[in-house]
């Protein structure tokens, strides 16, 4: 009787996780971190990639085609839960790294292009003011909720990093667009080294940087979820704890 009672239950939370946690659908004229990922993983384990911009074209649906063809996977130009997991398990080819895109193999998106008179957080500095720390929190609070939506960058919908570049957006800093480029700014720092504003990254379904969120506080972190949207996690949750990668300090 009690397994009876328990085992729809436990499904529905096994349903549940499978979703909110599953790799993205990416093909044709998709943008964003999702995409950059593939583009860096495509490259290194020797698929011809030579536009890294977060912009999945035809050069990009060109090479997973390639290596769904080379894996036994319906060659559709769609990536999806099959060609990722084919993906991280591929293994990179000697004499390639990410070190090799910097400006030699490939023509590499610039972190972004700041407006006149805007204030900039620039790789290796720290230039987000202590005082704004709270007004940071209560700007990203107001979006609690907000559905995710892939590429997302507006009040509409979001995406991680689209989140994050939006709300330090409304108090006047331009951020770059994308999760691995955002883990470029400010300088490493241990979690208890994290002031309110500060932010967190994550590995999830492929190596490196594919996840971000603004730090609040007693180890919590305010970030878009993809079946929940916005929403508040903590660092110790059994998902996002082993998937730690690193924080950046911006808040001097």
């Amino acid at each position: 009787m009690r397994f009876k009672i328990f085992l729809p239950t436990a499904l529905f939370i096994i349903f549940i996780c499978a979703n909110v946690f599953a790799s993205p659908k990416l093909s044709v004229n998709d943008e964003g971190d999702d995409v950059l990922t593939l583009q860096k993983k495509l490259y290194l384990i020797g698929y011809t990639i030579t536009e890294f911009d977060g912009i999945f074209g035809n050069e990009t649906e060109r090479a997973v085609s390639a290596f769904q063809k080379d894996n036994n996977i319906t060659v559709t130009g769609v990536v999806t839960n099959a060609t990722w997991r084919a993906l991280k398990n591929a293994k990179t080819v000697a004499g390639r790294s990410l070190d090799n895109i910097e400006g030699k193999t490939a023509k590499v998106r610039t972190l972004f292009t700041p407006n006149a008179g805007d204030k900039i957080v620039r790789n290796g500095k720290t230039f987000v003011s202590i005082s704004e720390s709270s007004v940071i929190v209560s700007t990203a609070k107001k979006y609690l909720g907000t559905p995710y939506v892939f590429g997302g960058t507006t009040p509409s919908g979001f995406d991680c990093s689209g989140f994050v570049q939006y709300v330090f957006r409304q108090l006047g800093y331009e951020f770059p667009r994308l999760a691995d480029e955002q883990y470029l700014l400010g300088h490493s720092a241990k979690i208890s080294q994290l002031d309110v504003g500060d932010l967190v990254f994550f590995e999830t379904y492929m190596e490196g940087v594919s996840h971000c969120g603004i730090y609040v506080g007693d180890r919590k972190f305010l970030h878009v979820s993809s079946s929940r949207g916005v929403k508040v996690d903590s660092l110790d949750n059994d998902y996002w704890s082993p998937r730690f990668i690193g924080a950046r300090k911006i808040i001097a």
